[in-house]
């Protein structure tokens, strides 16, 4: 009987953390993108600031695309979709997406920030490390 338990919970905490792990979605900035530390096959977060004049709406498509910098490497992205109110050239935004082979970030959700103080913690410290970088 104990030993049913285990083999039980055993597979009741596989279960889970196979669920767990491939629920989990990773924050990469801009620096590893380009760096190659992204992943080609999996969804994940891309955050920085929108370049300034890098957003371009074709006329009668709801496709944008924009570069993301972390102010040391940019990377660029394309949405198609509603963005938020609070997009715009300059403003910190976490997308979630996937990288396709040209090394384009192809997002289904853009996030801006929503008050003049709130920066994305993710966002805040892939800035703080690339300035970290730039100065060393």
């Amino acid at each position: 009987m104990a030993g049913l338990i285990v083999v039980g919970v055993s597979i009741a905490l596989a279960l889970t953390l196979n669920a767990f792990q491939s629920n989990l979605l990773y924050f990469i900035s801009p620096s590893e993108v380009v760096a190659g530390g992204a992943p080609i096959d999996k969804e994940f977060r891309i955050g920085g600031i929108v370049v300034e004049g890098s957003v371009v709406r074709p006329s009668n498509d709801m496709l944008v695309t924009f570069h993301v910098t972390d102010t040391v490497e940019t990377v660029p992205v394309r949405f198609s979709g509603i963005l938020p109110d609070l997009f715009r050239d300059g403003q910190g935004v976490v997308a979630k997406g996937r990288l396709d082979t040209q090394g384009i970030f192809i997002a289904k959700e853009v996030l801006a920030k929503h008050d003049e103080n709130y920066m994305p913690p993710e966002v805040a410290d892939a800035l703080e490390a690339a300035k970290t970088l730039q100065t060393e």
